[in-house]
């Protein structure tokens, strides 16, 4: 019978642990320390009704499912935003996947204010495709007049991102609950609790009519 080392079963799972990480503001940065079962879910869809401290959602894919949302759950408004927005200096978040070049190419880029720079800082897996990832950090550099690149740059290291014309560009913005109306489209991460239901870790809730890309 091979035995394999303690070390060498700690290089074998670490791939599976770093799976269970996703993106999100201070709240959700912490539910990454979490264990992969209790790993956030991503719920997006249409609000339905918010009652009290309860939010009804009916998902893309057609379920309809109920999320606790407690007092301090932070929610961000989405508008519409372009590529004039983004700047060097810009703190920005893309959700992308690999390209043959070792590039990214944006699905999705949404712009934080500046009372949120450093939210979610670094690159990580995310759940809008196969292979796909987020990265949040700040723009070094920025090149429209060649296919819209730039260069995402956070603490341990940097990206380059080529966002494609059809690429949706979203700005975020602090919200309330007067955004969670029915019919408003949300993109929400929650964590399961011991009872088996799911509690809001942030929500981010497109204004006008807008459904938040990321």
């Amino acid at each position: 019978m091979k035995i394999v080392s303690a070390s060498a079963m700690r290089a074998i799972a670490a791939p599976a642990l770093m799976a269970g990480a996703l993106f999100a503001a201070a709240p959700f940065a912490q539910a990454q320390n979490a264990a992969p079962a209790n790993a956030p879910t991503g719920v997006r869809g249409t609000v339905t009704s918010l009652n009290a401290d309860l939010l009804k959602v009916h998902t893309r894919d057609g379920k309809d499912v109920d999320v606790k949302l407690p007092k301090d759950t932070p929610i961000r408004g989405v508008t519409v935003a372009n590529v004039n927005d983004i700047k060097p200096d810009s703190y920005v978040g893309t959700a992308a996947i690999p390209q043959a070049d070792g590039t990214l190419k944006a699905l999705e880029v949404h712009v934080f204010p500046a009372s949120m720079r450093g939210a979610g800082e670094g690159h990580r897996p995310w759940d809008l495709g196969a292979n796909s990832s987020m990265t949040n950090g700040t723009v070094g550099s920025l090149v429209v007049s060649n296919g819209r690149t730039i260069t995402v740059k956070y603490k341990d290291g940097e990206k380059k991102v080529v966002i494609p014309q059809d690429v949706p560009i979203v700005a975020l913005e602090a919200g309330d609950r007067s955004l969670l109306v029915p019919g408003a489209k949300v993109v929400l991460f929650a964590h399961k609790e011991a009872d088996g239901s799911m509690t809001a870790n942030f929500i981010s809730a497109g204004e006008h009519g807008l459904t938040p890309p990321m």
